[in-house]
């Protein structure tokens, strides 16, 4: 699978989502990345290994501690491929909004 594709594939899970929001403000431990929810930590690590795999992000190890941390690289390519058709996107919507004022402009008036 190529890296875009484990990217969006890692964020299609809202738990996922959860712990990359709680590590854009720092690093954390995996029992500090369990605790809002209420799953078990083998579940926990299955979501990290997931992330991981999808190279979101990194994991340290000091001492017993092995803290997790984001990695922003994916997100940037996922945000430059996304950039391209919001651009299209909006130029459509620009032509729509164009041709509706062009229509409203030809309507009779009461």
């Amino acid at each position: 699978m190529d890296r875009l594709s484990l990217t969006f594939s890692a964020l299609a899970d809202p738990t996922r989502r959860a712990i990359l929001a709680r590590l854009s403000s720092g690093p954390a431990s995996v029992n500090e990345l369990a605790a809002p929810f209420s799953m078990s930590l083998p579940a926990v690590s299955k979501h990290l290994k997931v992330l991981e795999r999808a190279q979101l992000i990194k994991r340290g190890r000091e001492a017993q501690w092995r803290p997790c941390e984001l990695s922003a690289a994916p997100l940037k390519d996922a945000d430059a491929w996304i950039e391209q058709y919001r651009t299209m996107w909006e130029e459509r919507f620009d032509r729509l909004d164009a041709y509706l004022q062009e229509l409203q402009g030809r309507k009779p008036k009461k």
